[in-house]
Formats: structure tokens, C-alpha cells, sequence
């Protein structure tokens, strides 16, 4: 009997469906998000799916699951009543946050208001040394008052965050059990040793009241999920993916749900890694632009890049320790996303120097582009796309959106034409440069921004628009070739159908990085405990692979570089190998290092992961190739390229042989532009290869 993965994505306008048999054969819907229920939507794609397979629902062992449910519950401010307990005299360590400002030459900024507000933020007599001593003990008298209060106020959410309780979580855990006696079962209690046992005050704080604040909304929207799943016949395991790129059963997202606080661009990456790795692509940066923005991220030697230095809920996301200030700090595993707000519903302006602007204002799925004919008048960059030829005018997504190019036009003449003296064609194609140049703001933030030359990577681009604005873009950054993966409209469901089975903790430690034998032996022991305790949350699964990263900073640095070492047996050979990773990578991502200086250690990570069983080289059911499918349409490719008659193909219609552009290559999911002085072909992996000719920078 044929069997089959299902992975489903939720996104602010389309929700994304993949299935993949056991051979290979990938099938996808995409469908309506539905906000009232996104349970409804996925429901609605997942039937698509079963009427082209035949088989039952209960076929499907497991639902593999991504969702911006969390991140969007913090930009919208639509989180839990939040309440925080904390030391005594720590009551505001939420508002202090750390010195930097997003933006510095902006005197009157406003920093985003604590989630947990300070009527709701409340003192405990305790205090713990940063050894774990106890410096004065729990008043249970302060927290029997402090629980009874919290239950009048019916707050539906709690965080406790103590002084150095990662060295000793005595006090958090006390607090913990009195609170969930008082409070009703329906409160959500967490404490930061379970949320974050490590060091950092600030951002500790932070994470576990992210952790607290998004709790019952993730929490009620799984519980829906399974059960509007279950009534219709779904009686396996729904896996969410974590924002660290590993699937983990809803139980656990439930008892922790900041681990899915950036679920969804997370599952694109994962699956970016994964096959481009399998057709031989090991050194990618991955282009991923919807409808609102447009992210990146980067994959060396076929590894995800992962940060916990990372704030959420500020605009436009970048990880970086020279940009920080604008949102909540969440320092738990998260892979690198690089997020600007350029897509293709993002609203056209001019500005007062009547120069083009793009977003972050979106169209959004309503009224969405003026294109959409329903009741948008705003220009967008998807109207510009529509306008140069390079979507079908006649429908988006093999006619699930009907495209109205009069309106896309009228929207353009009024957004540009109309106040300066440039042609439609040429005002349409200075838009869609000028969100390329956006874009590349994303591209650099996990590339030039990091000590790496996007030269050296191949991108490979998904989203409903990335086939569009590619090569493009990556001739702007002087690279060679772009990938555009088979499912690249829903990559993010396809990317959940590669994604490992994952379980991680994380432990601080303090004190040098030595090779003395005691300190071997200490680091050694603290390994192999949290390893253990990784391989008993995988419940005896067969396959298991086990990673560990130790985080070392040069002494008195602020941040810290995560290092991966290969083995737990701790011996001075190893600590001396991890010198030297440590200051090679120093040096790559800073571009220095400091010689004699010591290293001091942060903290360790173990994660234990299981790979998915099956092939990596996926192809879709296709049909026959017919000689009247091939059309042509007339596209614009700026003053140097003009106006010419372009072919319009399917994917199933390249193959091995390189076919010189202008070309455009649609599907299901999405377009590809191949613009003039482009070569695009088929590898062996149902991909599309463009080369571009890249410049000399010598």
C-alpha cells in the first residue's frame, strides 16, 4: 500500500498543502486561509488532496504543521492578560531592556510596551547568588497573598522569572506549585528554568513572558485543530514545527509555545537544506517572498544557520547583535531569518522627493492588489508584475484569483504616472527594481552582514513570488545561478515534509574554557547529563542523532558564538579544537579575533533528532507534453532588455538542455521569469536552474 506525508503551512492570504507518496510523487493545493479557523482551511486543502489520492483520512499517520499563529498574536497584540513575578527590586527589568535603539538618529522613539504591563508585574522576597546559593529565602507567605490577588484580577497568564534561577530553580519551582493550586486550570503558569535556564536577566525575563503571552492563544488554537481534525476522521499525531527547524508533538508546543514563534519561515529553510543538499546544492541562500515580505537565510556546507539572539514583534526581523532595540527579546533556537517588508501585495508610494517606495504597508488578502478586482485601488508590486507581463493576466494560481490588468494599470498611472513624466511600462519596471533592491536588504542581513560573499552561494527562491523577482535579484548581488525547487509556491508545506523529529535543552555554565583535567571533567559531565535528558524526551525512538553546541564568548564580550562539537568525551585535544573553531569563526563573522585573551563558557546545547525516512528527489504527476500548450506573451524587461515576445511554458516542458531566456515558466504555485540574458534548464531533481552571468569584481 502507497504511503504518504501531509504538511500544512498557514499564511496571511493562502494556506499551503504538500503530500508526498512514498515514491516521490508531490501533490499540493493551495486554498483560502480561513481567520475565523484556520483549522477550516487546512481542512479544506487536506480534502483537495484526498479526493487525487483516494484514500481515507485516517490514512494519514501523522499532519506535519506550520503556522505564524504565534508571531501574529504579538504583532497584533492579541496575547494573554499577562502577569510577571520576579524578585524583589526586578520589577522593571522589562522596561530598562537592554541600551540599544533600532534607530539611532530618531531622539522620540518609542519602545513597544512590555507584554506583561506594570500593574501586572509583581515582587517576591527571594534572592539566589549566581552560584545558587540562597541569599534570602521564598516568603510562602508573599506568594499565598500574590496567588489569591492573581485569581481576583483573573489574569490568563503567568510568568516567573527569579534572580540566577538557572542555578538553582528551588524558588521558581515552589511558586510554581502554590500558583497552580490557586489559579484556575485554565491559567497558563510557566517559569523561566523550564522556558530558559541560562543566563541574562533581560532577555530570560523576556522569553518566558513571550513563552506566557502567547501560551492560551496557541494552546486553544491546537486544541481546535485536533479536534475539528479528529471529527473528521484524523486520528494520528499533529507535529509542529519548532522556529529551531525540528518537528516536535503538540504536547510539548503546548507546554512551550515560544519554540513556534517563528514556525512558519523556519519550514521553507528546512526544506531549502534538505533537497538542495540531495541535488548536490550545498551552499544556498534561500529567497522567500509572499505577499508582505520577503525573507532570506543562509545554509554553509548544507547546515541551517541558527541564532538565539533574536527579537520579535519589532517590524522587520533581522538577527543581529548591531540591531536590536525594536521588539521583545527571545533567546531560545531560531534559524536565521533575514525580513524586509517588501512583497506582492506591498503598497507602491512615491515620497516627497518623488522617488518609489515599496511597503511595508500590504494590500493584504483584502482588499489585496488593485489586480484582484476587489475593491483595492492601491498599486502594489504584484500589479507592477502584472503590468510587465510576467503573470498571466488571465488568472493567478490556475484560476483561483482572477487578475483584472485595466485596474492594475489605473493603480499604477495613479500611484506614479500620473505625478511624474515616466511611462506606464517603465514606472511598472521601476517598481519591481525597486522592491529588488529591498529585497537584497534582506539578502545581505544573513550574508554581507555576516562575513559572507554572496557570491560564492547559489540562491534558491520559493514563494508565491520568488520565481519572479530571482534572477534579478541575484544579478544585483553579482551570484551565478538561482534554484527554483518543484512545490517553490508552497515550499514552506514541502519544506515540513523534510523537516527531522527534534527534542533540545539547553544549560548555562560559567567560568572559563580550560584544558585542565577537573574542568574537562566538569564540561564533560554537564553534556552527557543533558544528553540523557534529550534521549529520554525522544521516548526510546530508533535513529536517533545527537547534536551539541557549546556557547563561548572572549572574556567580558556581551554575546556569545555557539560551536558544535562532535562528541561528549571532553578531553584537552577537544577543548583545544574548540579554540580554534572558536576564533575561526570569530574572525569570519567579525572580521577579528583577540589573541591571548581568554574564552570564557555560556552555556551548552544537546538536540536529539530523527531525519524523516524516504526519497529526496520529489516530481510532481505531471502530464503529457502537448505542442499547443506553448504560448507567448509580451514582457517587459527594462529599457536595455524592451518589450519582447517571451515564451510561456511549463516546468514539465524544460529539460536538461539549457533554453536561452526571456522565458516564463508557470505553475501551479507560482511563476519564474527568466529574463533575456538568462540560460534556465532541468536537473536531475525536477529543479529549474538559471545561470546568470555574473560581473569580474577584480
Amino acid at each position: 500500500m502507497t504511503t504518504y506525508r501531509i504538511a500544512a503551512d498557514i499564511g496571511g492570504t493562502f494556506t499551503d498543502i504538500a503530500c508526498l507518496s512514498g515514491d516521490g510523487i508531490l501533490l499540493t493545493a493551495k486554498v483560502p486561509s480561513t481567520p475565523h479557523d484556520y483549522s477550516e482551511g487546512i481542512l479544506n486543502g487536506i480534502r483537495q488532496i484526498i479526493e487525487r489520492v483516494d484514500v481515507p483520512m485516517s490514512h494519514f499517520a501523522n499532519l506535519l504543521h506550520a503556522s505564524t499563529i504565534a508571531t501574529n498574536t504579538i504583532l497584533e497584540s492579541k496575547g494573554a492578560k499577562t502577569a510577571l513575578v520576579t524578585t524583589r527590586g526586578f520589577r522593571d527589568v522589562l522596561e530598562l531592556r537592554r541600551i540599544r535603539v533600532p534607530r539611532l538618529y530618531e531622539p522620540l522613539y518609542c519602545k513597544p510596551p512590555p507584554l506583561a504591563s506594570r500593574r501586572l508585574r509583581f515582587e517576591i522576597t527571594e534572592r539566589m547568588d549566581p552560584k545558587g546559593q540562597v541569599l534570602a529565602p521564598l516568603d510562602t507567605a508573599d506568594v499565598g497573598a500574590l496567588a489569591v490577588r492573581l485569581r481576583d484580577l483573573q489574569v490568563e497568564a503567568v510568568a516567573v522569572c527569579f534572580l540566577h534561577s538557572y542555578a538553582n530553580p528551588a524558588h521558581e519551582q515552589a511558586v510554581l506549585s502554590q500558583l497552580r493550586d490557586v489559579l484556575p486550570a485554565e491559567c497558563f503558569v510557566c517559569i523561566s528554568y523550564d522556558v530558559l535556564p541560562e543566563m541574562r536577566e533581560y532577555e530570560r525575563t523576556s522569553t518566558t513572558v513571550v513563552n506566557a503571552y502567547v501560551g492560551p492563544v496557541v494552546r486553544r488554537y491546537l486544541t481546535t485543530l485536533e479536534s475539528r481534525l479528529k471529527d473528521a476522521g484524523f486520528d494520528g499525531h499533529v507535529l509542529m514545527m519548532q522556529s529551531s527547524g525540528g518537528l516536535l508533538d503538540v504536547d510539548k508546543v503546548v507546554a512551550k509555545p515560544a519554540t513556534v514563534v517563528e514556525s512558519g519561515p523556519a519550514a521553507g529553510v528546512v526544506g531549502a537544506a534538505r533537497l538542495g543538499a540531495a541535488a548536490g546544492y550545498r551552499d544556498l541562500i534561500t529567497f522567500d517572498m509572499g505577499g508582505t515580505t520577503a525573507k532570506a537565510s543562509l545554509i554553509q556546507d548544507g547546515g541551517l544557520t541558527v541564532t538565539d539572539d533574536y527579537e520579535v514583534g519589532g517590524g522587520i526581523s533581522m538577527s543581529s547583535a548591531l540591531a536590536k532595540g525594536g521588539g521583545y527579546a527571545l533567546k531560545l533556537p531560531i534559524i536565521d531569518v533575514s525580513e524586509v517588508g517588501a512583497g506582492g501585495g506591498s503598497v507602491v508610494r512615491l515620497d516627497a522627493g518623488g522617488v518609489i517606495k515599496i511597503g511595508p504597508e500590504s494590500a493584504g488578502a483584502v482588499p489585496g492588489p488593485a489586480c484582484y478586482d476587489a475593491g483595492g485601488e492601491k498599486a502594489t508590486v504584484t500589479d507592477a508584475n502584472l503590468v510587465l507581463g510576467y503573470l498571466n493576466p488571465e488568472a493567478l494560481a490556475s484560476g483561483s484569483v482572477c487578475l483584472n490588468k485595466a485596474r492594475a494599470e489605473e493603480a499604477i498611472h495613479r500611484a506614479v504616472c500620473d505625478q511624474t513624466d515616466v511611462s506606464l511600462l517603465d514606472a511598472a519596471y521601476g517598481i519591481h527594481c525597486v522592491a529588488n533592491a529591498a529585497m537584497m536588504r534582506a539578502v545581505k542581513g544573513v550574508s554581507t552582514y555576516r562575513g559572507r560573499n554572496p557570491k560564492d552561494f547559489t540562491m534558491l527562491a520559493f514563494g508565491g513570488n520568488g520565481g519572479m523577482h530571482a534572477a534579478a535579484l541575484a544579478r544585483e548581488l553579482n551570484m551565478g545561478r538561482v534554484i527554483v525547487p518543484l512545490g517553490a509556491g508552497v515550499f514552506s508545506a514541502v519544506g515540513l515534509l523534510f523537516a527531522d523529529y527534534e527534542s533540545g535543552r539547553s544549560l548555562a555554565l560559567s567560568g572559563l574554557l580550560s584544558t585542565d583535567q577537573a574542568d574537562c571533567e566538569k564540561l564533560k559531565d554537564a553534556l552527557e547529563s543533558l544528553e540523557r535528558a534529550v534521549l529520554d524526551d525522544m521516548q526510546e525512538k530508533s535513529g536517533i542523532q545527537v547534536r551539541r553546541t557549546i556557547h563561548l564568548r572572549y572574556h567580558g564580550q556581551g554575546s556569545e558564538l555557539g560551536i558544535a562539537v562532535d562528541t561528549s568525551d571532553i578531553t584537552a585535544q577537544t577543548v583545544n579544537r574548540l579554540i580554534e573553531d572558536f576564533v575561526a569563526e570569530h574572525e569570519r563573522s567579525y572580521g577579528y579575533s583577540h589573541e591571548n585573551t581568554p574564552i570564557e563558557l555560556a552555556a551548552i546545547r544537546v538536540v536529539a533528532a530523527i531525519s524523516p525516512c524516504g526519497t529526496t528527489k520529489i516530481q510532481s504527476p505531471g502530464r503529457a507534453v502537448e505542442n499547443g500548450d506553448r504560448a507567448v506573451r509580451m514582457a517587459y524587461f527594462g529599457p536595455l532588455g524592451g518589450l519582447v515576445e517571451t515564451p510561456v511554458l511549463r516546468r514539465d516542458m524544460l529539460d536538461t538542455q539549457p533554453m536561452q531566456g526571456p522565458l516564463i515558466i508557470e505553475e501551479y504555485e507560482g511563476t519564474t521569469v527568466v529574463p533575456p540574458d538568462c540560460r534556465a534548464w532541468l536537473d536531475d531533481y525536477n529543479n529549474i536552474v538559471i545561470e546568470l552571468e555574473t560581473r569580474d569584481d577584480s
